[in-house]
């Protein structure tokens, strides 16, 4: 029987989405996962999956609000399913050139709910993106996409791997 994955994810402009469907792909693509990804806030149970992936971006050093009441409100279930998170947020090339560690909160989230392990991917913002302060970024010339779909999906390959093989990885 396939192992059923679950990839939520919170995020404000839709960037997180495109990263948490890349993973969800990836993830069926490898064989003996059937993954599909969701919206964070719309996910009303996590029994039925057998493992779990969260994601959200980061806004102001913390986790997307949805990601964040995510854990809050399944953290009992989560926490007896294989369980990975993942962040995005830097405009910048920072987060392809070094591992940047997760924000206090999630590290926090990590530690009780025994998740597996924790990547941040870059950021991706621009033009009409939702918010005064993104607007007021892109307008800068700060914005921009950093997103690595290269590093993201062999992430998720790992997590495939990981998934079918039994094997537990860092």
């Amino acid at each position: 029987m396939p192992t059923k994955v679950l990839v939520a994810y919170g995020t404000t402009n839709g960037s997180i989405a495109r990263i948490a469907e890349t993973i969800a792909e990836v993830l069926r693509k490898g064989g003996g996962v059937l993954a599909e990804a969701v919206p964070a806030h719309s996910v009303t149970d996590v029994e039925s999956y057998d493992a779990v992936v969260v994601g959200g971006g980061l806004y102001g050093g913390r986790w997307h609000k949805d990601a964040r009441r995510f854990v809050r409100r399944h953290g009992r279930v989560l926490a007896g399913r294989p369980l990975w998170f993942f962040s995005s947020g830097p405009l910048d090339a920072s987060a392809t050139e070094k591992e940047i560690p997760p924000v206090l909160g999630v590290r926090r989230v990590m530690t009780r709910l025994g998740a597996r392990a924790h990547v941040t991917f870059g950021g991706c913002l621009e033009e009409g993106a939702k918010g005064f302060v993104a607007r007021k970024i892109v307008s800068s010339g700060k914005g921009g996409d950093y997103r690595d779909f290269g590093q993201i999906e062999v992430w998720a390959m790992d997590i495939g791997t990981e998934l079918v093989s039994g094997a537990r990885s860092g």
